[in-house]
């Protein structure tokens, strides 16, 4: 099942066409896609239903927003990819590091991404989408609560991330669209090893990151259980789970976003982003 934000109306994507949830169901789903959570069970027979033959619209990527617009939380995780641990020069950790991204950083798959240095950097993520309450849940059973996956991309102005010390890890990763999402929330069956995605990061057309979920230094089962342990997930929350190695500020030269580039980020079986760097206010 993939679940889109369809000019802020939840959907179905069936074969790149738009099905309206509220309309398809006779209006006993509600067209808020943060109604996903509650309306599960009826949206994954909705979608059993669908054929391509029934579907409307198709889903122009400049229409669509963020699969969940308004989280309650949003956790991300730092230094979870041992190439990017070491491409900073610092330890693997033995815990994951969990900061926060505010929600309103988040934005659409072809959103408008605002420039606020001139030390602006890419960070391609796989983020997992909460689709039930989770507390203390066991690393066994945290597949167990998971609606399913987005692309995402963690921009960061390192100018402000490291203005101080310690860093300001929530502030210069929050601005307006520093957190694209999309292009659809696809859930987890639709994956046979969802340990092993494939995603890729291109800045300006130039391929900058590589690599596979599988070099994750700790998995998403690890990361429910340990974020679950201290905070209560809720549905609909997002876990940005980490970036690979092959961001700019570490790359000699330095190399950073500037206006007019693109940011195109992509996970296989989800889809791609595709965010145009503008200048800042």
């Amino acid at each position: 099942m993939r679940l889109v934000n369809f000019d802020g109306r939840l959907g179905l994507d069936v074969a790149g066409r738009f099905v309206d949830a509220e309309i398809a169901s006779g209006r006993r789903i509600p067209a808020d896609p943060m109604a996903a959570f509650e309306n599960w069970d009826a949206l994954r027979r909705l979608s059993a239903e669908q054929t391509a033959g029934d579907a409307g619209p198709i889903l122009v990527p400049e229409r669509l927003g963020p699969p969940v617009p308004r989280p309650t939380q949003v956790f991300a995780i730092g230094l979870n990819y041992r190439d990017h641990a070491e491409e900073a020069g610092l330890p693997i950790p033995e815990l994951p590091m969990v900061f926060t991204k505010f929600p309103t950083c988040l934005a659409g798959p072809t959103a408008e991404v605002p420039l606020t240095s001139d030390r602006v950097d890419w960070e391609v993520e796989q983020v997992v989408v909460i689709g039930r309450e989770a507390e203390a849940v066991a690393k066994e059973h945290a597949w167990e609560y998971v609606a399913g996956f987005c692309v995402g991309q963690d921009v960061s102005d390192r100018k402000l991330q490291f203005a101080s010390k310690p860093p300001q890890f929530s502030l210069g990763k929050s601005a307006r669209a520093f957190g694209p999402i999309g292009p659809a929330l696809v859930s987890l069956d639709e994956f046979p090893d969802p340990d092993a995605l494939r995603l890729r990061c291109w800045v300006g057309g130039e391929l900058m990151q590589e690599s596979t979920t599988e070099n994750l230094i700790f998995s998403v089962p690890e990361l429910i259980a340990y974020v679950s342990r201290y905070c209560v997930l809720l549905p609909g929350d997002l876990i940005f789970t980490g970036t690979p190695g092959g961001v700019g500020s570490v790359r000699e030269p330095r190399r950073y976003l500037v206006a007019g580039e693109t940011i195109e980020s992509e996970i296989e079986g989800i889809g791609r982003l595709s965010n145009r760097c503008v200048a800042g206010r």
